[in-house]
């Protein structure tokens, strides 16, 4: 594959890991993981205080092996376990508790002030925002209260744009990320990246025609480096700020959008269901201002207009910065959503998550596997690789 084939591009919509989610087909299929360390790890990030209630919240048949051991290490740190709930009907008996039978019928404005007690959510693998307890304590969230992790697992596209299936090899990669990431040095860099944009444009430009430049000001960079300990959000004031990300790795901003001005040359990729040839998209004020396309403009054109407002404006920057989380060199995929390092995400749509001005829900974001970014007149990626 040619460099300038080596972009992504898909349409997410309220949450980029909620698409397409592998189930396990027993437990047995990942007995070759550490589930200890794994829930060591875990208990670790959360660095838990005495009287905290976390919640769980999962799917059976992933990652069911975790559960106990989590729970264990819950209350092994004088927190509190609130129990399990399913995303599914078919919720382990082990599972139930006083606190998640309870949270049965609950909905809307009644469910969030239910879950206000919680202190840590951990969304296990297979949980998503369309599941109400997950949607609920996202709404607690937004109140500026409680922290969740996102355990999500599965994020793994291969360089054509489609999300991979987990299977035993990324499992195993995964857990070497989760477990040896250096996690002081992830969060040092990103703080240093962070300090870097504030005074400067930010430039991203690809071989296949991107050139966007923006700026950030005082907007709030959420940095993915794995803390999830309460003091950590003391600084959060976003909803992403308080949502965890573990794998980590990448920053996220959503850019003043007056200041975003230039270009993206898109991959050829679906929209509407029809693949688009030749796209290319210019910006002025955070706005698109011209579209073109060699192939079935008019997909993108039909998918934009029913999007509103949000479908014509640019929403985040996100950069990924763990080195461990880098597409491999022996084998042609983007692990983890792209959070590893020198893996650029640009996305158009609702950046209101991020503390930007765009809202409408509509969001689209796009991988870009050789891209340059630089800060000022200092290139932090070079095609593709963190030299910074």
């Amino acid at each position: 594959m040619n460099k300038t084939a080596l972009f992504l591009s898909l349409v997410m919509i309220t949450c980029f890991s909620c698409e397409t989610q592998k189930k396990q087909t027993d437990d047995v299929t990942a007995s070759y993981l550490n589930w200890q360390a794994i829930a060591d790890q875990l208990i670790r990030q959360s660095q838990l205080q005495s009287g905290e209630q976390v919640l769980l919240v999962g799917q059976s048949g992933q990652f069911d092996p975790l559960i106990p051991l989590l729970k264990e290490g819950i209350e092994n740190a004088g927190a509190m376990y609130l129990g399990t709930v399913s995303v599914d009907d078919a919720q382990h008996e082990a599972w139930k508790t006083g606190y998640t039978v309870s949270l049965k019928g609950l909905e809307g404005e009644e469910l969030a002030l239910f879950l206000d007690s919680v202190d840590l959510g951990i969304m296990l693998p297979g949980a998503t925002p369309a599941n109400k307890v997950y949607a609920g304590l996202q709404d607690v969230l937004n109140q500026g209260k409680g922290r969740t992790i996102h355990f999500h697992w599965q994020g793994a596209y291969d360089l054509n744009g489609r999300l991979m299936e987990p299977d035993s090899a990324i499992d195993v990669f995964y857990e070497n990320v989760l477990l040896h990431t250096d996690y002081d040095a992830l969060a040092a860099k990103q703080i240093e990246f962070d300090n870097a944009m504030r005074e400067n444009w930010v430039t991203v430009t690809t071989p296949a025609g991107t050139n966007i430049k923006f700026q950030i000001g005082d907007r709030k960079v959420t940095k993915q480096d794995g803390n999830a300990s309460l003091s950590h959000m003391a600084t959060a004031t976003t909803l992403i700020d308080r949502e965890v990300e573990l794998p980590a790795g990448a920053i996220r901003v959503a850019p003043i959008e007056e200041t975003v001005i230039g270009a993206i040359a898109f991959p050829d990729s679906e929209w509407g269901g029809k693949l688009v040839k030749g796209l290319v998209m210019k910006f002025e004020n955070g706005k698109v201002v011209d579209v073109q396309a060699t192939e079935n403009l008019e997909a993108v054109q039909k998918e934009m207009k029913e999007a509103g407002e949000a479908g014509k404006s640019f929403r985040e920057f996100a950069l990924g910065f763990n080195p461990m989380l880098a597409i491999p060199d022996d084998k042609s995929w983007i692990p983890y959503y792209g959070y590893g390092g020198g893996v650029v995400r640009l996305s158009l749509g609702d950046n209101s998550e991020l503390g930007g001005n765009v809202g409408g829900g509509y969001v689209r974001w796009n991988f870009f596997v050789d891209a340059t970014v630089k800060v000022g007149d200092e290139v932090w990626v070079d095609n593709g690789k963190l030299i910074k």
